[in-house]
């Protein structure tokens, strides 16, 4: 298979590029780091105008039905300019647990307004600082929910979301459409993120998927998920990595541009190696979403990615030395995102130890 964009491809990543550039500005992303509930509202409607809600919704239900790949590209994108709308990475995961589970009903009533961008979906499956406990302590009991789920992103201003909880005594994925009394905000490192608590006190469910099946929707849900957060963090590398590249071939010291030190080419050349190896994990794993190793694909997007963003947001900054700490870049945008995606999806030991269990499980 090839690692390559075609030409269609090439086409979405720049038309979204140059929408994003258009509507993008520093001071409106600045303005939402100490503010909790807020988004950058302007650039979510031009993407709602763009139709990237609509990009992996089925045609039937409204959407363009396209794939992984696709959407993977929209995320690079976003995530190269720290934007503030963490919808479209939880829509997407709303949308697959949907489509994995037995309920028509639930799919026609939710997935074009999804795709039309008039609702938001979130996946709750997390639970303490496991991203995917075997035993989730939700629970559903005669169509009732109870329980919480800890740090979800976008689930601020989600309007239903799919959570991971157990039923008759099995894991089960439950769609729960939500209300303000359920949403508790947690003051974060990156508010844009919209992290919430969600607490579920009798809140009415229905029981999508049960048992094994339920366990290997949410897994996979989970992968894609991933992949499309990785790609979210190779965009922020590559562009804290220009940003670090561009400040050194202008900023001089004894009389040369410090691009010509060793110690700050070599760094900038690390970071486009770690930056590039995560793009290839990351096309890697989106264009093998059907195979049998996809989460194994996708383990390892998020690994080389994590490692990629949190390098090169650390290392743009120290290039710059005291003004990479100042609000006048941004930079300090790059290193609240490169942390808060590190661990918004499971600290590496969690992905880590999935990808060893993949590898077991593909020798055996």
């Amino acid at each position: 298979m090839t690692i390559l964009y075609d030409e269609a491809q090439e086409a979405i990543a720049v038309e979204s590029r140059r929408v994003l550039d258009d509507k993008y500005d520093l001071q409106r992303l600045l303005d939402l780091v100490d503010v909790t509930g807020s988004f950058d509202e302007e650039l979510w409607q031009s993407a709602v105008e763009q139709g990237w809600t609509a990009l992996a919704v089925p045609e039937q239900y409204g959407g363009l039905g396209l794939g992984l790949v696709e959407l993977g590209l929209i995320a690079q994108n976003l995530g190269a300019l720290t934007v503030g709308v963490p919808f479209l990475s939880g829509n997407d995961a709303f949308v697959q647990l949907l489509l994995a589970g037995s309920d028509e009903a639930a799919r026609e009533a939710w997935l074009p307004r999804i795709a039309a961008g008039e609702a938001i979906g979130v996946a709750a499956l997390g639970e303490g600082t496991s991203p995917f406990p075997a035993a989730p302590a939700a629970t559903v009991v005669d169509g009732k929910l109870s329980g919480s789920k800890a740090a979800v992103a976008g689930a601020l201003k989600a309007d239903a979301a799919v959570v991971w909880a157990s039923a008759n005594g099995k894991p089960a994925l439950v769609l729960v459409e939500l209300d303000d009394t359920m949403r508790r905000a947690v003051d974060s490192f990156d508010n844009s993120r919209l992290y919430g608590e969600l607490v579920f006190d009798g809140a009415a469910a229905t029981v999508l998927l049960e048992g094994e099946a339920a366990r290997k929707a949410a897994l996979k849900a989970l992968a894609r998920l991933a992949v499309v957060t990785a790609c979210e963090q190779t965009g922020g590398g590559e562009q804290a990595m220009k940003i670090a590249r561009d400040y050194a071939l202008e900023r001089k010291a004894f009389g040369q541009p410090i691009a010509a030190f060793q110690s700050i080419k070599h760094r900038i050349a690390e970071i486009y190696g770690l930056v590039e190896l995560a793009r290839a994990n990351c096309i890697d794993a989106a264009a093998r979403e059907s195979e049998a190793d996809f989460v194994l694909k996708a383990c390892a997007a998020r690994l080389s990615a994590s490692e990629a963003y949190d390098t090169a947001a650390r290392d743009a900054v120290q290039i710059h030395g005291g003004i990479g700490v100042t609000w006048q870049l941004g930079l300090h945008l790059h290193m609240r995102r490169a942390r808060s995606l590190s661990a918004e999806l499971g600290s590496p030991l969690f992905w880590e130890d999935l990808l060893v269990s993949e590898l077991e499980g593909a020798t055996a």
